[in-house]
């Protein structure tokens, strides 16, 4: 095993100084096949960048494990040896990190015997625009009859040695909302002449927080956040148009799908009451991370047997991961690997320029992976 951990940590300082957009991992996914390939396995591409392995183990079964490949534009500052050589680009959300322990995962595989088959996924463009459908669409899943799906988050708000998770809606689904009010421009000083666009902009706040307070239960969360609203030109003209931006987070597509509704009765409120006219342009996103209930309690029973590691449920997260498009097609588990260390000060959250982790919780990943496998009975 300490072989494989300082394989572990060449991969991840070795693709950290690489990082890419999604669909444009060219220099990743070079250095991916060429670890791939020293290992002795077949490496396929898929999408584009992705690259995607199967071992055969003479089973109807296969299940599939999944890392992200894609950085993010983000300037690094963490000051380490081993910073980006992209500039303006970084690995910010530990992807280097989850590729290496599929590596690692990939090296423990060498010479074992399977009782059922494994599909191991490298992944673009997770960042956006969510490369995980492709994969879907592919049909590579159906293709290899894939029963289960298993993917890993590195997670700064948990300590080093807990893997967190939950069963059920996990983290949430996705949406960006963008609404345009065209009203009628007139002077300040003659309002009955105009029709106030940025007072309509007011009214449809209002009736977003209602949505959330009074329509939906307190114990299904969601959020609807209008984080830009832009309008007018100066302080004595009344402004003809005003828009609004915003994103929408649900744990349900039914919940989500009531949101989008009560959000369009609102705005035909609007214009029959005020005679605005209103435009809403919705972009969906990622669909919501459901964690399969057997799955959730197999790998609370890994944890918990296992002496280096502690298990922690924790709460619904409001942060969106494309690993939802797999669980719309087969059972799937996503988990968090902790990597908040104050002794060392990895402290700093995902999406940071200073976000970084220590390659010893690569580990944690890799020995859940192994339990996974032994739990199920995929190795011999």
């Amino acid at each position: 095993m300490e072989k494989i951990l300082e394989k572990m940590k060449k991969y991840r300082i070795n693709l950290h100084e690489i990082p890419e957009l999604g669909y444009v991992e060219k220099k990743t996914q070079t250095y991916l096949l060429q670890e791939i390939k020293k290992m002795g396995y077949e490496p396929n591409i898929i999408c584009k960048t992705g690259i995607y392995i199967y071992l055969d183990g003479g089973s109807e079964e296969t299940y599939g494990f999944r890392t992200d490949i894609d950085g993010l534009p983000i300037s690094e500052e963490t000051g380490a040896t081993y910073s980006s050589k992209h500039k303006g680009f970084m690995h910010a959300c530990g992807h280097d990190g989850h590729m290496a322990t599929l590596l690692g995962f990939m090296d423990y595989l060498r010479g074992k015997k399977l009782k059922k088959n494994i599909l191991l996924i490298f992944q673009p463009a997770e960042e956006g625009p969510g490369g995980a459908k492709d994969i879907v669409k592919s049909g590579i899943l159906e293709k290899y009859n894939v029963k289960g799906i298993f993917g890993l988050h590195l997670f700064p708000k948990l300590e080093e040695g807990i893997i967190g998770c939950r069963a059920g809606g996990f983290m949430a689904k996705a949406a960006e909302i963008n609404i345009v009010i065209r009203g009628k421009s007139g002077h300040g000083g003659q309002p009955h002449l105009g029709l106030d666009s940025i007072q309509v902009a007011g009214k449809i706040l209002e009736g977003f927080n209602l949505i959330t307070s009074k329509f939906i239960a307190p114990f299904d969360p969601c959020i609807i956040a209008i984080g830009k609203i832009e309008g007018g030109t100066i302080r004595n003209i009344i402004p003809e148009v005003t828009r609004m931006e915003g994103t929408i987070r649900t744990f349900s597509t039914e919940t989500f799908n009531f949101i989008i509704g009560k959000i369009r009765d609102i705005a035909h409120g609007m214009e029959l009451s005020y005679g605005v006219k209103i435009e809403i342009d919705l972009a969906e996103g990622y669909p919501p991370v459901v964690n399969d209930k057997e799955y959730y309690s197999i790998l609370e029973s890994i944890v918990n047997e296992d002496k280096k590691l502690k298990f922690k449920e924790i709460d619904p997260e409001m942060l969106a991961e494309d690993f939802g498009f797999y669980q719309e097609v087969t059972r799937g588990l996503f988990f968090f690997v902790g990597t908040q260390n104050n002794k060392l000060g990895y402290v700093e959250s995902l999406h940071n320029s200073k976000f970084n982790f220590n390659e010893k919780v690569l580990e944690n990943g890799l020995r859940v992976y192994i339990g996974i496998c032994k739990k199920l009975e995929i190795l011999e």
